[in-house]
């Protein structure tokens, strides 16, 4: 093998990943908007470029800048088992959602994979400690999945594609419900996020525990109309 190329993530790891990244893992993820249903509602997002320009605008200002940065962090303190580090990002994600929907979504979603874990890994002396500490905090989303990502062989790098890349699939179903899109146009918006995702990760990567922010205003008016928002399909 040429020494100037990367090591190959093992197949197994490799698999973990797209497992992870799946919407079939059963984490609720499919029942979220993010803020998208009511950005169609309200912010004039009613076109396939309005919706390809406010995801990339949300992959890069609030998920690179805030989930991502920390599932970078929370990646490590797992795998040197660094309890009180794991709890110090868990308590961040807590701390820094801006309205009850999105804090309800990363406290559900963070339950469903805790509880994914622990079925799993049933027996397994080695992840167990890592598990039963998990439910214990109570876990958010980000950091679940961090745990998840963590047991695997995979570069920091690559967990945070493989995260982004699920967040997109999930936000691009979100908007084929919300709003009169086909497939075709779905698949051209993800195209679009999946080209932006490794300069998002990358950005990520590189944030200090000083730069990480969650701070997203119109973001967070829309998910507050939301929760008030008449007629709706999903729960934030």
């Amino acid at each position: 093998m040429r020494a100037d190329r990367p090591t190959p993530l093992p197949a197994a790891s490799f698999l973990q990943l797209m497992w992870l990244a799946s919407p079939a893992l059963p984490v609720g993820g499919f029942s979220y908007s993010e803020g998208l249903e009511s950005a169609v509602e309200y912010a004039g997002i009613d076109s396939e470029a309005a919706v390809a320009n406010w995801l990339l605008d949300q992959l890069h200002i609030a998920q690179a800048r805030g989930d991502m940065a920390l599932i970078t962090k929370a990646v490590g303190a797992w795998r040197r088992a660094d309890w009180d580090r794991v709890r110090e990002l868990n308590d961040w994600v807590l701390h820094t959602r801006e309205t009850s929907e999105l804090r309800l979504q990363t406290e559900q979603m963070g339950r469903s994979m805790a509880d994914w874990l622990r079925n799993q890994h049933q027996g397994d002396a080695q992840r167990m400690p890592a598990v039963r500490h998990l439910a214990t905090l109570p876990p958010t989303y980000p950091v679940a999945y961090a745990l998840a990502a963590s047991i695997t062989q995979a570069s920091v790098r690559d967990v945070l594609l493989a995260y982004a890349f699920g967040w997109a699939e999930n936000m691009v179903q979100a908007a084929l419900k919300s709003m009169q899109l086909g497939q075709s146009a779905g698949q051209r918006i993800l195209a679009r996020l999946a080209e932006a995702i490794p300069a998002a990760a990358d950005h990520a990567i590189g944030l200090m525990d000083s730069e990480r922010q969650a701070f997203s205003p119109m973001l967070a008016i829309l998910s507050s109309q939301h929760e008030v928002q008449y007629s709706r399909l999903f729960r934030s």
